[in-house]
């Protein structure tokens, strides 16, 4: 109880107080930036966000390009099921210690090496003929995306002080967005001029990166759980989340975490055959969202991590909340106007900015929420649930689309976001507590 009282004091929205916002006064913002552990969570983001981008932009563009109708490239979201469901393995990789590298770099080595072959192997079928066959390996990439995930984030929670959670997933939320550019863009570059059985397999070198990472960082100090018993194991992370906040607590903060993103992960669920049908080749859509999102995404990370700093995590929701629904109603512009490069190129460079900042803070809110003791189980059941629009949600936009046309689609997705900015009023008001 003594342990859960003190996690109780260091955080805020549903119960407590925000600690983030005073990490300026307690050693500045060169220090917090400047520092080994945000370089780390630079990696951290491009090792976790390029094989779901994979997934999200450059398979649905590989088939749309062979002929697939929206509809059946929307269901191709229900892939992602692992990334739901993923807290239910969660707790064997906080307590099982694989034989090489650890706890938390073990796990990351293995599924890295597992992400490299199954999204080389991709590119060799047609997706004509071969719909379940990439159905069913798309699906093994989002198991072992989502599986590297728990890994990620238990080690970026571990290596963290608090007072850096901010900045620090911050700059992870940013490269993870970087990362899109290269299914998003280098691939899409590719592929008209290489074979896409080629293209799949430079883009799954990429994952060597992480690779690397995850031979050359130390293993962090955590706390291991104690027990080995079933309750341990599986009852004793959710039964103390509980236990902190109380049940209207967890209704709140799980209402928030499924309503938050669910806009924005609906709007750009088809943002590349969205492209491809406004008439767009596949070199300008590559060469515009590299040039267009580059610099946004690194100046907003930064921007964002540093006013995290400041404002704390409760204000940043709400200030870059806004932000993100305002990049939604961009691609309804866009619709409207026709295939204007430019306006192409302010749409992406807005959405990296703006929905980037509400996913940094949106993620330090999850890591606030976790327990150190529990931190691989209840941040994947956190994401778990934050991925449930993106899933299930995200498989009925391709179907919303042919009904309504893609301005009515984006307007929906714009109203979509409000009530889960209704909800910051309940688990991260903006007068909190300051410390």
């Amino acid at each position: 109880m003594g342990c859960g009282a003190a996690r109780r004091q260091s955080h805020s929205g549903i119960l407590g107080v925000d600690a983030v916002g005073v990490s300026a006064a307690n050693g500045g913002w060169q220090t917090a930036v400047f520092n080994r552990r945000m370089l780390i969570c630079v990696f951290t983001g491009l090792a976790s966000g390029m094989p779901l981008y994979v997934l999200l932009q450059l398979v649905p563009a590989w088939l749309r390009d062979q002929g697939v109708s929206l509809a059946e490239i929307g269901l191709f979201a229900l892939v992602g099921i692992p990334y739901v469901w993923k807290f239910l393995w969660a707790p064997l990789m906080d307590r099982w210690i694989p034989p090489l590298l650890g706890r938390r770099r073990g796990w990351m080595f293995l599924c890295q090496l597992a992400l490299i072959a199954s999204i080389g192997v991709l590119g060799a079928f047609n997706p004509q003929q071969s719909t379940w066959v990439i159905a069913w390996l798309a699906f093994g990439v989002a198991f072992f995306s989502a599986s590297q995930d728990v890994a990620l984030d238990a080690f970026r929670r571990e290596i963290l002080p608090d007072r850096e959670l901010g900045l620090g997933n911050a700059i992870h939320v940013q490269a993870y967005r970087i990362s899109s550019l290269i299914p998003g863009s280098l691939s899409l570059i590719l592929a008209d001029i290489l074979p896409w059985s080629t293209v799949f397999w430079i883009t799954a070198a990429f994952m060597l990166v992480a690779l690397c990472m995850s031979l050359l960082v130390d293993e962090p100090d955590s706390e291991l759980p104690t027990g080995t018993g079933l309750r341990e194991a599986v009852v004793a992370p959710f039964s103390e989340y509980l236990q902190r906040r109380g049940w209207a607590g967890v209704c709140l903060g799980i209402g928030f975490m499924v309503l938050y993103k669910i806009g924005d992960n609906m709007a750009t669920a088809l943002a590349t055959p969205f492209y491809i049908d406004m008439g767009f080749t596949m070199t300008e859509i590559g060469v515009v969202a590299k040039n267009a999102a580059l610099w946004p995404a690194i100046v907003g990370g930064l921007l964002g991590g540093v006013a995290m700093l400041r404002l704390g995590i409760n204000r940043s929701l709400w200030v870059f909340g806004v932000v993100q629904l305002l990049s939604i109603l961009g691609f309804a512009v866009l619709a409207g106007s026709g295939p204007l490069l430019w306006l192409l190129a302010v749409v992406i460079a807005f959405e990296y900015l703006g929905v980037g900042m509400g996913t940094a803070a949106f993620t330090a809110f999850i890591a606030r929420e976790t327990s150190r003791m529990y931190a691989a189980t209840q941040f994947a059941l956190f994401t778990a649930i934050a991925a449930l629009p993106r899933t299930f949600a995200n498989a009925s936009t391709g179907v919303i689309v042919e009904a309504v046309g893609w301005q009515p689609f984006f307007l929906l997705c714009t109203l979509l976001a409000v009530p889960g900015m209704l909800l910051l009023l309940w688990v991260a008001p903006w007068r909190e507590a300051s410390v």
